[in-house]
């Protein structure tokens, strides 16, 4: 559960780095995302690094897309793609 906060947290901070327009919509996106897979099973490992590397990806993909440097999602990548 810790990690997920982190995960979240950083994300949140990723989306920051975001145009002023569309910060909200993947502010939201994120939230309803890290909600909907709050019941998965904390046991289940696999299932949890899939979530988070899917995690990792997402964002390197809306940082791309918004031209905005991959490097700002080290941390992110930390948090997410190392156990």
């Amino acid at each position: 559960m810790e990690k997920a906060v982190r995960a979240y947290a950083e994300v949140l901070r990723l989306v920051r780095r975001l145009p002023k327009e569309s910060r909200g919509y993947y502010a939201k996106y994120a939230r309803e995302n890290f909600v909907n897979y709050r019941e998965v099973d904390p046991a289940d490992s696999t299932t949890l690094d899939d979530l988070f590397q899917r995690t990792y990806n997402h964002s390197l993909w809306v940082l791309s897309k918004y031209s905005v440097d991959k490097s700002a999602a080290d941390k992110l990548k930390g948090i997410c793609c190392c156990t």
